[in-house]
C-alpha cells in the first residue's frame, strides 16, 4: 500500500481523486469506483501499488500496436481493478476482481524489479495492460520513470479515461498508447461501461498533442456499435485528429455479462475497415480474424505490402528508415 498520487482533501475527511474522469469523492473508509483506492482517515491509499496479478512477455503487436517497434517484445503487466464496468470485458476475471468479489491479489513486484525483468528478457518496452493502467497509476508512473532512464519505452493499453493532470504527470515517460474507443455513443458508454464518451475523445486528442504515439481500437459488437453511421463517425473523428492514427476494428465474442449477443461477422469487420479507409484514414486493421488481409500494413501511397503479419508476429517488414521500400513514401510510426 502507498499513498496515492493526484488527489486533494475535502471537508469531513473526504478526498477527491483526480486520477480519472470519474473524479470520485471518497468518504473515510470508502473506495472509489475502481475499488483499489481507499480513503484512510483522509489519506487516499492505492491498494495495488506493487501487487502484480499478470505478467507476460508479449509481441508488441498483441497490444495491439502495429506502428510501434514492430517485431519487438513488450513486458506486459497488470494489477487487479478497473474504473469501467464493461459488460463485455475480455479480462473480467482480473479487472473486475475487486468489484465482483471484493478481492485484491497479486505478487509483490516493485518498479525496479519490473524494469530489471524486462531488460533481462530483452524486451524493448513495458506495457501497462490487461486491466486499466490508470487505476495503478502510481506503480506505472514510478516504473515508467525508471524504464525510460534505462532506454525502455512505456506503453499504456487503456480505456482513455485518465485526466489531463495524470497525462501531464506521466509525460514524457509515456511513449505509446492504444486507446479503446468503444463507441461513438454516450448512451453506449453509460449503459455498457458505466462511463462517458467525451473524456475518451479528449484523451486521444491530448495524447496526440503531447507527442505520444497513439493507436485506437474499437471492439465491434453486433447490434450495439456496428452501424455504418457510427463507424463513419468514429473514422471521421480520428481523421480530424490525424488521418495517420491506426484504427483497429476487432471481433467481439460473447463474454462476461454480454452473452446474448453473437460474435461479430467477419464481413462486418471488413466493411468497417473499408469505411475507415474511405473516410480518409491511412491505416485500418481487422483484429481477431487471423489470416485476414486486414492484419497487414499497406503503403498509403503505392498500395504495396509493407508489413505482413501472421497473427501477432511479423513475417515481412518492408519499411526502411520510416519509408516505404517501394516508393519511399513516409510511413508514420516509431520504427527504431
Amino acid at each position: 500500500m502507498k499513498e496515492a498520487y493526484l488527489y486533494n482533501s475535502l471537508k469531513d475527511g473526504k478526498v477527491r481523486c483526480n486520477l480519472c474522469n470519474h473524479r470520485c469523492i471518497i468518504a473515510p473508509g470508502k473506495r472509489g469506483i475502481c475499488n483499489v483506492r481507499e480513503n484512510r482517515d483522509g489519506t487516499l491509499i492505492t491498494l495495488v501499488y506493487d501487487r502484480i496479478i499478470a505478467a507476460h512477455i508479449d509481441p508488441v503487436e498483441k497490444k495491439p500496436l502495429f506502428h510501434f517497434l514492430p517485431g519487438s517484445t513488450s513486458f506486459s503487466i497488470a494489477t487487479a481493478g478497473c474504473n469501467f464496468r464493461c459488460r463485455f470485458c475480455q479480462n473480467y476475471e482480473i479487472s473486475q476482481l475487486p468489484h465482483d468479489y471484493n478481492k485484491i491479489t497479486g505478487e509483490n513486484i516493485p518498479p525496479d524489479a519490473i524494469v530489471a525483468y524486462a531488460i533481462k528478457n530483452r524486451a524493448k518496452s513495458i506495457s501497462y495492460t490487461y486491466t486499466e493502467p490508470t487505476v495503478y497509476f502510481e506503480l506505472a508512473l514510478d516504473t515508467a520513470r525508471i524504464a525510460a532512464k534505462k532506454g525502455l519505452k512505456n506503453i499504456f493499453v487503456s480505456n482513455g479515461y485518465m485526466t489531463e493532470e495524470s497525462l501531464k504527470e506521466i509525460n514524457p515517460n509515456l511513449h505509446a498508447a492504444n486507446i479503446d474507443l468503444k463507441s461513438f455513443s454516450d448512451k453506449f458508454y453509460r449503459e455498457l461501461c458505466g462511463a462517458r464518451l467525451e473524456p475518451v475523445l479528449k484523451t486521444i486528442e491530448t495524447m496526440k498533442k503531447m507527442g505520444i504515439w497513439v493507436e485506437v481500437t474499437t471492439l465491434i459488437i453486433p447490434g450495439h456499435n456496428d452501424s455504418e453511421d457510427e463507424l463513419k463517425e468514429i473514422a471521421r473523428f480520428l481523421v480530424s485528429i490525424d488521418p495517420e492514427i491506426p484504427w483497429h476494428v476487432t471481433r467481439f465474442y460473447p463474454t462476461y455479462l454480454l452473452l446474448d449477443t453473437h460474435a461479430t461477422p467477419v464481413k462486418t469487420l471488413q466493411r468497417a475497415r473499408e469505411i475507415g479507409l474511405n473516410e480518409g484514414l491511412k491505416y485500418v486493421y481487422t483484429g481477431n480474424i487471423p489470416g485476414d488481409e486486414g492484419e497487414n500494413t499497406y503503403c498509403w501511397n503505392c498500395g504495396k505490402l509493407l508489413i505482413k503479419r501472421e497473427g501477432f508476429y511479423v513475417a515481412q517488414l518492408n519499411i526502411r528508415d520510416g519509408l516505404c521500400v517501394h516508393c519511399e513514401a513516409r510511413i508514420s510510426g516509431i520504427w527504431k
